[in-house]
């Protein structure tokens, strides 16, 4: 027992140690630059329901917004599961002010063909091709959005991955522009905070977004416009989840789309 308690503050002075490094003045300075494009890129992120830019996007969003990208928010729903729709609505805008995103950047869709409601499918090609128009619309360069398992696994999450992968095999997407997918972890890593570092940093991604214990209190601050979804777990989510502090995406991918195939084939 006294190994196992040794082990864990071993791993958890390793972990403050690095932070530290990382809040330090080369925090600025990160491995994302190198792959992502650059100061005045039109950046589009892409969510379900109001709370997710906060709830699993804030590093991201943070992070872009230290590159200087151009963001804006698509929602394709208003979050009306428990009849809260207004008032989520206005909780969103709330939140990406606080993240930095004007009013003018949130496009919110509010209609039947998009309900939020994990019993729903929404329709592929409706997605994609509401998105669609709208990356052509704005001129975007970069979008951003769920991986196949949605974090959470809500089927309204998995259908915005679903709409743009289909947008990407069938070559639909803009000249220059492309997809970031934000990787989902298994149970156990995502309510590690940040002790998930270590793991993120040897796991393979292409864009890692670690924000600084400044950073990570503007994206609570964030999350806490969402009045009406701060329940008692959620407030544990707050403190634990990685999401409030670690983003690890990967760019879309013909590899990845032939992965998703061959593990829909084996289910």
């Amino acid at each position: 027992m006294e190994v196992v308690g040794l082990l864990c503050v071993t791993v958890a002075v390793l972990t403050w140690a690095f932070l530290w490094v990382w809040d330090s003045s080369e925090r600025k300075r990160t491995p994302e630059q190198a792959v992502l494009p650059g100061a005045g890129s039109r950046t589009l992120l892409v969510i379900a329901h109001p709370d997710d830019e906060a709830m699993f996007f804030a590093p991201t969003i943070l992070g872009l917004a230290r590159l200087k990208h151009r963001l804006s928010v698509l929602c394709f729903s208003a979050g009306n599961y428990y009849n809260q729709g207004e008032i989520r609505k206005k909780e969103l805008l709330q939140s990406c002010d606080v993240l930095g995103i004007p009013p003018s950047c949130v496009m919110i869709i509010d209609n039947r063909d998009f309900p939020d409601d994990p019993g729903v499918q929404w329709d592929t090609e409706q997605v994609a091709s509401v998105l669609l128009q709208h990356i052509e619309v704005n001129g975007i360069n970069l979008v951003v959005t769920f991986d196949a398992g949605g974090i959470s696994g809500h089927s309204n999450h998995t259908a915005l991955y679903a709409a743009v992968r289909a947008l990407h095999s069938e070559g639909k997407f803009p000249k220059g522009c492309s997809v970031l997918t934000l990787q989902s972890v298994n149970v156990l890593r995502k309510y590690l905070s940040i002790l998930d570092l270590p793991w993120s940093l040897l796991r393979g991604q292409d864009v890692l977004f670690v924000l600084t214990s400044e950073e990570v209190a503007w994206a609570k601050k964030a999350m806490s416009c969402h009045h009406s979804q701060l329940l008692w777990f959620r407030r544990l989510y707050l403190l634990f989840s990685r999401y409030m502090r670690i983003n690890s995406l990967h760019f879309l991918s013909s590899h990845e789309e032939f992965s998703d195939l061959r593990n829909k084939g084996k289910q």
